[in-house]
């Protein structure tokens, strides 16, 4: 009980210090928006957050990070962050989501970030994606990843109180979706196509008001871990099984102890019941707007801080003095 308080005093404050770490690294983020150079929009992203986490008093182990699959120098699988004070927490970041989308300007690019008590966090490096389905806690009890989509949209839009017409599927546009995209709309349901930002379009699934009913296909499995600790603030449900792209990937994952054939659900991709989630949008999108840079020097931020425990979601519009972001960021080495 002990134990359980500690995490509950530190998760009050902790949900706005995290947050800070996202706006950082949408404020950096942001001045490369549609300027072709995704790399180096996500490495100032990563220095900007990592800045921050830094000065946050908790230790923080970074699970879901920019990893092998990026080649970061930071803010990769193990690292650590915090003062290295209080609680463990196990860390997920991903400070761009949709770093293509950044580079061309597009919808829907956030900072992201999400955090759980230590040792609760899937770890899934050895396999890179794995097939997602993502409701809201309406349908949360009536889903199942192994029954055809056109049964999946049925029971979801009766649950959510639609006509399977006003149904709407996200996924994302990539040519192994084509026969998914054809069974979506042949049942009856339209379908949201993005070209990126698997987090930002799963988490838009599970979030009352935004015009995504269902997130179906195949994406990112730290994105799915992710996107597992805002299901368990928002009540929502991920559904996932890991999906090796060739038979090295999952040999390598079978030997490292990982079922590809076992259905993931939200509890065996993040243990904890005590998470939090926190984006802030670099460009404009579905779940929260984008960087405004005003006259001035100063810039506008919007960020969405969840909390499990309370069940509350903060929707946060912050202004920031540029010029004392810069001077605090040179005199924290970043």
């Amino acid at each position: 009980m002990e134990r359980m308080e500690r995490f509950m005093l530190a998760g009050h404050n902790l949900g706005l210090d995290l947050m800070r770490a996202t706006e950082a690294a949408a404020l950096a983020a942001g001045r490369w928006a549609g300027r072709g150079e995704k790399e180096l929009g996500d490495k100032a992203a990563v220095d900007a957050m990592r800045a921050i986490l830094n000065q946050v008093r908790m230790d923080g182990t970074i699970v879901i990070g920019e990893g092998e699959k990026d080649e970061a120098p930071m803010l990769a699988n193990g690292e650590k962050v915090g003062t290295g004070e209080g609680d463990k927490i196990d860390i997920a970041v991903d400070p761009v989501d949709g770093t293509r989308l950044l580079a061309w300007g597009m919808r829907n690019s956030i900072a992201v970030l999400a955090a759980a008590e230590g040792g609760t966090m899937y770890d899934p490096h050895m396999c890179f994606y794995m097939e997602k389905l993502v409701v809201s806690h309406n349908a949360a009890d009536v889903i199942d990843l192994d029954a055809p989509i056109a049964d999946n949209i049925r029971k979801a839009a009766k649950a959510e109180g639609k006509d399977v017409s006003e149904f709407v599927v996200g996924v994302l546009n990539r040519e192994r979706h084509n026969d998914l995209v054809k069974e979506i709309r042949a049942a009856g349901a339209a379908t949201r196509m993005f070209t990126d930002g698997d987090v930002a379009a799963a988490v838009a699934a599970a979030t009352p008001g935004v015009k995504i009913d269902m997130l179906a296909g195949i994406g990112g499995s730290p994105e799915g871990v992710v996107t597992a600790c805002a299901m368990k603030c928002l009540g929502g449900r991920i559904l996932a099984r890991l999906h090796p792209t060739t038979d090295e990937e999952r040999r390598r994952t079978a030997e490292a102890g990982f079922d590809v054939d076992r259905v993931l659900d939200t509890n065996d991709l993040v243990g904890s019941d005590k998470t939090l989630f926190v984006a802030t949008g670099i460009t404009d999108g579905d779940l929260v707007d984008g960087v405004r840079y005003l006259p001035g020097g100063d810039a506008r931020t919007h960020s969405v801080v969840m909390r499990s425990e309370s069940g509350t979601v903060r929707w946060v519009e912050a202004q920031h003095h540029l010029d004392k972001v810069n001077a605090w960021r040179e005199s924290h080495g970043s």
